[in-house]
């Protein structure tokens, strides 16, 4: 694939036009010019991506199911998990390696120590974050070490007769120790040394409807990579509401991957709450919603969090959580 080139300037000017509308409509909220700067940036990103920057996604999750199909369900899980995370991180450094201007250690840094997805930003020497505040670290400590007691104290003072019960505080906990409690420390430390890493996650239950949920505040590293590789390049050619199905589509095989394969039952959970997910993205959007205030308030939150918990599990599915949570938990003495 080559560079995105536009012929003059009032082509680049429509151009720029058109990817705002498309970042407006997958966040679902306004953006400013930067925004707009950076979902043209965000095109000529996903045209570079070569034969070798896609090729790790697809070797080492074949290789992690080759390798580890007779291994005990979690073994596989984690497995998968972590072999399609290292070839999208491969993906992110292979075409931000040669525009930012970067010494070797922040490609170390970014490739083995850092679980965003934002190459560009981590990789750019000229960017200098301001340095983390107390509070941070006190909520970053403090999420960290609720997690461990969930994890290893709590979920086990419920009846072994509720193995559910127990598999889902087991999950809450693990959540709260990665997503919510390591990561943001690592965020935290990186920024110290004056490297351009936001955090993961960003106070997802703040969020007054659902697209701000999934576009501002929920794993923004997947959501960087889904805008960048899925929505922005697909989004010439299939209409917003097409490309945004498309992308919870997407999203959904991959954690049907990583949770339905493994646990050798209910395919297609994940992907079926995935995909109204992105229902109730649009619906949110449409008149109706709108009308009915779905995108703010009370009401956007009330109905945020009922698309979101409602069918959860969907997600988490209880093969899921019998057949590979449990086994990790005994496994790690959490159980």
């Amino acid at each position: 694939m080559t560079p995105l080139n536009l012929a003059s300037s009032n082509g680049k000017h429509m151009k720029m036009a058109e990817l705002k509308v498309g970042e407006r409509n997958w966040q679902g909220l306004p953006t400013q010019a930067a925004h707009t700067t950076k979902s043209v940036k965000s095109s000529e990103w996903s045209r570079s991506v070569t034969f070798i920057g896609w090729l790790p996604l697809v070797l080492l999750p074949t290789a992690a199911v080759v390798s580890f199909r007779h291994s005990e369900a979690w073994v596989l899980m984690w497995a998968l998990a972590i072999s399609i995370y290292v070839g999208l991180k491969w993906v992110t450094w292979w075409t931000a390696r040669n525009p930012s201007s970067h010494s070797p250690w922040r490609s170390a840094g970014y490739l083995l120590a850092w679980p965003g997805m934002d190459a560009e930003s981590f990789l750019d020497e000229t960017k200098r974050p301001p340095m983390p505040q107390s509070r941070e670290w006190f909520w970053a400590i403090s999420k960290t070490s609720l997690g461990v007691i969930l994890l290893w104290l709590v979920a086990r003072m419920f009846p072994q007769e509720e193995p559910l019960l127990r598999g889902w505080m087991g999950m809450l906990g693990l959540i709260l120790v990665l997503h919510f409690g390591a990561f943001q420390i690592a965020a935290l430390l990186w920024q110290c040394l004056g490297v351009d890493a936001s955090p993961i996650m960003s106070a997802p239950l703040r969020s007054k409807s659902l697209s701000e949920f999934w576009g501002k505040r929920w794993n923004l590293g997947f959501r960087q990579l889904a805008h960048d590789l899925i929505f922005v390049p697909v989004h010439k050619y299939l209409q917003v509401g097409s490309t945004t199905l498309l992308v919870f589509l997407i999203s959904g095989l991959i954690h049907d991957l990583v949770i339905s394969v493994p646990a050798r039952a209910s395919y297609g959970l994940p992907t079926a709450y995935f995909f109204l997910q992105g229902v109730g993205v649009l619906f949110e959007r449409s008149p109706f919603g709108k009308q009915f205030g779905l995108g703010q308030g009370i009401r956007g939150w009330l109905f945020m969090a009922l698309i979101v918990a409602g069918p959860v599990f969907w997600l988490f599915h209880p093969p899921f959580v019998m057949r590979v949570i449990i086994p990790f938990m005994q496994a790690i003495h959490a159980l």
